[in-house]
């Protein structure tokens, strides 16, 4: 049971809009917190997205910034300077997932509102009080949890059936891991990502997370590669930000977004995206705790059928030695690290282990039965 210095505790955004055209609100939205807003927006979202908008030429109490690539110190710290010079209340965070981070600690260390506006469903990014600060180079460096959940989580679905489908594959990929992780913290009575233990709303968001990308995730690619925007997309998309977001934060980390942090230390995962290597932190996660086999197979099954990876050639990582994947291992074991919320025993070697079994296996599924 909880201890009484760490009660249940969940955390949510203040408002989620998920909808056809629900970008055209952006204005109305920034009204309702404050008097000038600033959009810190992806090099995608600015030129391709924003300038079919009347906002952009008809308010100018709505500035615009390109967001510079990586969320890192020096990032951060342009985007508050930017907040301070130009008397800005109300940020707004538009673009992938770093874009979405930077906007979430530079209005944090301002203390202004924050709306997130993600154009794509690639992370769990958008809902979610803490962010990942890298390197300038694009090593995880440390987490940085905000005070508050954005104010307002803005999803247009318009732009999300636009945008490249491998992007909400990687999203799924990202959600994939919410519910194992909340379970190994529930099993092993550890805390989740808001200072406090998993409600029961917590973990059955987590699960229902899961359920979704089961049921719906094959048919939303197939949607989403031909730009339509159906039910099953709406369920998505609503799995990767909401779902996965609330799941994650109110229920906590462990095994899989280790994994992917350690495999951040490998240069060869660089072009690879977020969720994508935390895919394969959900299998080294099932191998890490001998998962029945029923379960590895639904998983495995299931990232073969919308293109996530199963083997570390597909995150880039070939002809690699043990030396070089034990540095990701270490990294992945780091004290501070979800990992220790198993319910196993962990160290690098014993990671290190899990990884080649997770990639073992992944090739023997590609490789056909003779």
């Amino acid at each position: 049971m909880p201890s009484q210095n760490k009660p249940l505790k969940a955390v949510f955004p203040g408002k989620y809009i998920q909808g056809e055209n629900a970008l055209a609100s952006l204005p109305e939205l920034v009204r309702l917190l404050g008097n000038k807003g600033l959009i810190l927006a992806s090099p995608t979202s600015k030129r391709s997205i924003l300038p079919s908008y009347s906002f952009m030429t008809e308010d100018d109490s709505l500035l615009t910034e390109e967001f510079g690539g990586e969320c890192c110190e020096s990032e951060i710290q342009r985007t508050v300077e930017l907040i301070t010079v130009n008397n800005i209340d109300v940020l707004v965070g538009m673009g992938g997932g770093k874009a979405i981070d930077t906007a979430k600690i530079a209005s944090d260390r301002a203390g202004i509102p924050v709306i997130i506006v993600p154009t794509i469903a690639s992370t769990d990014a958008p809902c979610s009080g803490c962010a990942v600060i890298y390197s300038a180079d694009g090593v995880f460096e440390s987490v940085y949890y905000q005070r508050m959940n954005p104010q307002v989580v803005l999803v247009d679905m318009g732009v999300m059936a636009q945008a490249p489908a491998r992007f909400l594959v990687s999203g799924m990929g990202d959600a994939l891991a919410t519910w194992f992780e909340a379970r190994s913290c529930d099993l092993s009575n550890s805390p989740n990502e808001c200072g406090g233990y998993s409600t029961m709303a917590g973990l059955s968001l987590a699960k229902l997370c899961y359920d979704t990308l089961l049921l719906y995730g094959p048919s939303a690619k197939t949607d989403n590669e031909n730009h339509k925007i159906t039910p099953v997309l709406n369920h998505i998309v609503e799995a990767n930000i909401l779902l996965s977001g609330i799941g994650f934060e109110s229920s906590g980390l462990a095994a899989a977004h280790s994994v992917h942090n350690g495999l951040t230390a490998l240069h060869d995962t660089h072009a690879f995206y977020h969720g994508e290597k935390v895919a394969f932190g959900v299998l080294t996660g099932l191998h890490l705790n001998n998962a029945p086999s029923e379960e590895m197979d639904t998983v495995y099954a299931f990232c073969a059928k919308i293109g996530l990876p199963t083997t570390l050639n597909d995150i880039g990582i070939t002809n690699i030695s043990r030396t070089r994947l034990m540095e990701a291992a270490k990294k992945a074991c780091a004290p501070a690290e979800g990992i220790h919320h198993e319910t196993v025993e962990v160290t690098p070697g014993i990671v290190l282990e899990a990884m080649i079994a997770a990639d073992a296996m992944g090739k023997s599924r590609k490789t056909p039965l003779q």
